[in-house]
Order: C-alpha cells, then structure tokens, then sequence
C-alpha cells in the first residue's frame, strides 16, 4: 500500500477529537500478525465510511502498540490522534461528502 499525506493537526484539532472518539467503539483489531497489508486496507476502507476511529492492539500482539499505531497512521495517510493502552484513534478527512455521514469540521478550519 502506497503511504499517503497525514492531515496536520494542532492540539486544539487533536483535543476535539479525542473528545469525539471517548464513545467510539474499535472497528478494527490487531492481532499476532501485527500490522500487516490486510489491516492497513482495513483501515483504510473503514476511515473512508467513518473519517475517526478507534483501533484496539488484542492480547496476541507483541511489537510496540505507540510504533504500530504511527507506522499504521503513515501507510493509510491518517493523523495518530492518540494511543492509550491497547486503543488507537485515527484521524483521516473523507475525500467526498457521504449523504449519510457528515464530514467532521475541526474547530480551526471553519
């Protein structure tokens, strides 16, 4: 897979949408396997639909959950918003506007 742009972010951005992933549930899971080409195309089909999501690192996963998580955020060119635990959240603007999900407006891009 081909590594993207990653949106730039500040704190304020980063701290709004941190606030917006509390009560998210992980869409995706990382295994023993770690991040491979699957859960990279995973990724990225899922942050198209959602734009921010939660990833949760399982049991089996034995690498660094903080260098998984940003060499994850790099190949989908998504923005690693945080990573607490076994839980990360990342970021990527969708490219169209879905009639169904609204796109998220960051509070210094109004």
């Amino acid at each position: 897979m081909t590594e993207l742009q990653a949106p730039s972010l500040n704190g304020k951005d980063r701290a709004y949408l941190r606030s917006l992933a509390h009560d998210l549930n992980p869409l995706v899971q990382v295994g023993m396997d770690g991040v491979s080409e699957g859960v990279q195309e995973a990724v990225a089909v899922v942050l198209e639909e959602h734009e921010l999501i939660k990833i949760r690192f399982g049991q089996n996963f034995g690498g660094d959950r903080k260098e998984a998580s940003a060499a994850l955020a790099l190949a989908v060119g998504a923005d690693l918003t945080q990573v607490i635990g076994r839980v990360a959240v990342l970021y990527r603007p969708r490219g169209k506007d879905l009639p169904t999900r609204p796109q998220i407006k960051l509070p210094t891009k109004r």
